[in-house]
């Protein structure tokens, strides 16, 4: 993993700035927040290369892939093949999101998928990896609240006011 920096004020007002204008140049940004073209260049370069910003691709819904459905999958794999069985996982397209977790499994995947149906493939798929021991699923009903980090961001912003 890359060593990220600690996002200050600044860093943030960018990142909202490009929140509201996803379009927005680094020359506008600069008009904008009264900035220095080269100093938003570079935090933006920063900001990209030590992985503070995470690629555009999750930005992308899966609904617009054609996997509506989203599913929480428990995973309890044996202990003596925890990295083949991990690297193995991480092969499965569908698993779009995957945590170490404490308590009774091993780890929490979110899935993408079509329908129940293909669902039951994925889970099947995941089953056939030597080490995974078993799993338990969970199905998302509807999504209330997106993965968010702009109340995150405008407190960071606020800290320099």
């Amino acid at each position: 993993m890359l060593s990220m920096h600690l996002v200050d004020a600044l860093d943030a007002e960018i990142l909202l700035t490009l929140d509201r204008d996803p379009q927005a140049t680094v020359l506008s940004l600069s008009r904008t927040l009264g900035v220095a073209r080269n100093t938003v260049h570079a935090r933006l370069r920063r900001l990209v290369s030590d992985g503070s910003l995470a690629p555009f691709s999750q930005r992308v819904r899966t609904e617009a892939l054609g996997l509506p459905l989203i599913a929480f999958i428990s995973i309890s794999i044996s202990q003596s093949s925890s990295d083949e069985a991990v690297a193995a996982l991480r092969t499965i397209p569908e698993i779009i999101e995957m945590h170490a977790t404490t308590g009774d499994a091993d780890l929490l995947a979110k899935v993408a998928a079509k329908d129940p149906a293909d669902l039951h493939r994925v889970t099947n798929s995941m089953l056939a990896i030597a080490g995974v021991v078993r799993t338990s699923t969970a199905m998302s009903l509807v999504e209330v609240m997106p993965t968010r980090t702009l109340p995150l961001l405008q407190a960071a912003a606020a800290k320099a006011q």
